[in-house]
């Protein structure tokens, strides 16, 4: 008796000589996974941005500071023992601002090359900066900072430090310039650790824990050794940024802490005389005001992720859809 087996094919099948399309990602991306979503990423993209970047950086710095320096010299400011000038309490900080700004582009130009991806993806899943949502992260820093500031006059200071009142006219020259520079400066260290770096790893990693990581110790590190309560805020503050930042899927709410907290510490230094003079930064924190700083940090996570509950910032990208197939000859014939 001769059986014919119907659910087996008679022959091999041969594959199919047109492209099929991968499937389509049905949820999107997160935040440190956005160099995945392209379809252009390859191992060598982010270590050869990085380094590309970095060399920039260092260019345009020189560049940056032989301009400071003819600057100053036909202003005739004085010499500096490091060779620099001295342009005053007010201009060196604009100067140190600045400095750290002009990262800033240098970020978003290596997200085009070697990246290959759309500038805005760096700043969050919508490719855009969502500046509703940056709002309601500045509002959220408010009570945070206020608790910071009432804590912070209560705790003992330097014995060296001056508590003198610089005046109404240089305070609010300096306030000035601190509110035209600050944010600039801010968001450049944000979109460099926070959006970069986070990106670079995130990359290989699929873990959010694993992609803040790295750039949380670079953060502190950055700062420079001061204490090591100092560090440990510094730390603290990357982390929470960090995972705020694949959270939320942007940069709104770091760039919001970290704007509030430098306007804040800028501002209390030019209240004094003497007070932009300082060298010190976060990293040379004594321990009460290390440890203040991380519960405030946590109350500001706190206090955006419930907002999140509430707006619910879009978290994902897009998915991604399937390549366009080539025309069949059969059907354009």
């Amino acid at each position: 008796m001769l059986v014919i087996m119907t659910n087996m094919p008679p022959y091999p099948t041969a594959p199919s000589p047109f492209p099929t399309a991968p499937p389509p990602d049905p949820t999107g991306h997160p935040y440190h996974r956005l160099d995945r979503a392209t379809g252009r990423h390859r191992w060598w993209r982010p270590l050869v941005g990085t380094v590309l970047m970095s060399l920039a950086y260092v260019v345009l710095l020189l560049v940056l500071l032989a301009v400071t320096y003819g600057l100053g010299t036909a202003l005739g400011a004085p010499e500096l023992p490091d060779g620099g000038v001295d342009l005053g309490p007010l201009g060196n900080t604009a100067m140190d601002l600045v400095s750290l700004a002009i990262a800033l582009p240098l970020v978003l130009l290596a997200t085009l090359w070697p990246a290959r991806r759309a500038v805005g993806t760096v700043t969050s899943v919508t490719g855009r900066l969502r500046i509703g949502w940056l709002g309601w992260c500045l509002l959220a820093g408010l009570p945070p900072i206020l608790l910071l500031t009432v804590i912070a006059l209560f705790l003992p200071g330097d014995s060296g430090e001056s508590d003198t009142w610089v005046g109404w006219s240089s305070f609010l020259a300096a306030l000035a310039v601190l509110a035209a520079l600050v944010p600039l400066q801010a968001a450049a260290e944000e979109y460099v650790f926070r959006g970069w770096l986070t990106q670079a790893v995130g990359a290989f990693v699929r873990s959010p824990w694993f992609a803040v990581l790295p750039q949380a110790v670079l953060f502190a590190a950055a700062h420079g050794w001061g204490t090591r309560w100092g560090f440990f805020g510094l730390l603290v503050n990357g982390l929470v940024a960090g995972l705020l930042t694949i959270r939320t899927g942007g940069l709104e709410a770091a760039i919001a802490l970290h704007v509030l907290n430098n306007l804040l510490a800028f501002g209390a230094s030019a209240a004094v005389v003497g007070g932009l003079s300082s060298d010190e930064t976060a990293a040379d924190a004594p321990w009460p005001l290390a440890l203040t700083a991380v519960v405030t940090d946590l109350l500001y996570a706190a206090l955006v992720l419930w907002l999140a509950r509430r707006h619910t910032p879009q978290r994902l990208s897009a998915p991604s859809a399937p390549p366009a197939l080539a025309p069949h000859p059969a059907r354009t014939a």
